[in-house]
């Protein structure tokens, strides 16, 4: 009964909203994995049957032993659709067998109510915008090149094409380059490349965080990713740093910590060092940490952008419900997280995404986030559009800024409208002439001379752009 138990655990937990199905699968131990998101999966699909067949032959009511709604879910699904309960005998078992006849009976009423012949008319459909998603793999290129897999790719037989009409074709990303997209039915869970961690399986907007960051590729760099469970995007970083310098990748829930380091030694990451640990509890001025010049924060959100495949089966119980109690302590949560960050002495940029659609998480948080005390003491910024991948057509949401044109500053993704999920990724820079802040203004006056001789125009203009380096600007 232990398997049913897992499943169990899992729906609990989305009935809670404590994560994606994706992510709370992702926390299940990986021997049981596979199984246990394919009883979840079909459940899920099936749930609102089931649970008129449970109500209508008052299992619930009858049954003292089974006391959880979600347990009666999967026990009463397997009888029902796939062929029997697999477990051994028990009271738990036993108590759903006693309802047998009952419960087959209300199935087959209910599929003639609703004038179906076969089991699979009575399933949800696909959320159609998950159908306009392309299946993402992206090259760990810790382990070969781009030019490598795309060679293996056309000799596998894909050719170069549009992946949405061809089960065939594939491309390669426009926005990130180790970035391809193939048709949405293809399916790479058991593909060698992707069992030896030379391919990524991750959604384009997933991309975006750690190419936007764009983490140093020198020995002495240090990086932080602040929330890093399931690993795709410390894999990322790990990836774009080229496996040098130090990666510390936090994780404070142990079976998430688990699989996070699965991930890592799955993708070769051997600059990382992984942290069972709460970020926020981490000091700025631990020696270690003192270095830290870029900061990857992808905290707990509401998952409202998510679509792709899985999650639009829990659309029904949830479409258009907006918890504004819960959104408001998400939203103070993800301040808090990027406050801490801004605290590292050495930090120079700092990624703030989510996977929600709702501005309160994503424009409101920003827009409070550059107005804190840390910000204006240590001289941050919005990431400017040409530092924020300036080709993507999609910004903020104007009216959702106190300025409207630090919108240009933040990138958006719209399930449905551009071949992703839904996400939002921002990007705090401290002002280059203050980095060294601790110095002293002395120091940086000292400095400008030499530095400005370099890059600036003559000193007529210099003062004016000095001047404004100490405005937050868009």
């Amino acid at each position: 009964m232990n398997f049913y138990f897992e499943a169990t655990n899992v729906l609990d937990k989305l009935d809670a909203k404590k994560g994606s199905i994706k992510g709370i699968i992702a926390s299940v131990a990986e021997k049981n994995r596979k199984r246990t998101a394919a009883l979840v999966i079909e459940t899920l699909k099936y749930k609102q049957v089931l649970n008129e067949v449970i109500d209508t032959a008052q299992l619930l009511k009858q049954e003292k032993k089974i006391t959880s709604r979600n347990l009666a879910l999967v026990l009463v699904h397997d009888l029902l659709l796939a062929g029997g309960i697999q477990a051994g005998e028990g009271p738990i078992k036993q108590a759903v067998l006693r309802h047998r006849t009952r419960l087959q009976s209300e199935f087959t009423r209910l599929k003639v109510k609703r004038g179906v012949k076969s089991n699979s008319e009575l399933a949800q459909t696909d959320d159609a915008r998950a159908a306009a998603i392309p299946r993402y793999i992206r090259v760990n290129r810790t382990c070969w090149s781009t030019k490598d897999a795309l060679a293996t790719f056309q000799a596998q037989g894909y050719q170069v094409g549009d992946p949405l009409t061809s089960s065939k074709a594939f491309k390669q990303d426009d926005h990130i380059p180790d970035l391809f997209a193939f048709h949405p039915s293809a399916r790479f869970t058991d593909d060698p490349l992707y069992l030896s961690g030379k391919i990524i399986l991750q959604d384009k907007a997933s991309c975006f965080p750690a190419y936007i960051l764009a983490p140093p590729t020198r020995d002495d760099a240090v990086v932080i990713d602040a929330t890093a469970a399931p690993g795709n995007k410390t894999s990322h970083l790990c990836a774009i740093m080229q496996n040098k310098g130090k990666l510390f990748a936090f994780e404070r829930d142990r079976k998430r910590y688990s699989t996070l380091k699965n991930m890592l030694s799955k993708a070769h990451c051997n600059n990382v060092e992984a942290v069972n640990a709460d970020f926020l509890t981490i000091s700025p001025n631990e020696e270690k940490f003192r270095g830290v010049t870029h900061i990857l924060l992808d905290p707990s959100c509401s998952g409202s952008g998510i679509v792709n495949r899985l999650d639009h089966l829990l659309d029904n119980e949830q479409e258009n419900e907006v918890d504004s109690e819960r959104l408001n302590k998400l939203a103070a949560f993800q301040l808090k997280m990027i406050r801490h960050a801004m605290t590292f002495p050495s930090v120079q940029r700092i990624v703030y995404s989510t996977c929600s659609v709702h501005a309160i998480e994503n424009e409101h948080v920003v827009r409070e986030a550059i107005k804190t005390e840390e910000a204006i003491k240590g001289r941050f910024r919005l990431g400017r559009r040409e530092e924020v991948l300036p080709t993507w057509h999609r910004r903020g949401i104007p009216e959702e800024m106190d300025n409207p044109d630090d919108a240009e500053s933040v990138v958006r993704c719209s399930p449905g409208e551009d071949a992703t999920n839904g996400f939002f990724v921002s990007l705090f820079v401290r002002d280059e002439d203050v980095a060294e802040s601790s110095a002293g203004t002395s120091k940086r006056k000292d400095r400008g001379s030499e530095d400005d001789s370099q890059t600036r125009p003559p000193p007529t203009k210099r003062k004016r752009k000095k001047n404004k380096s100490n405005i937050v600007t868009s």
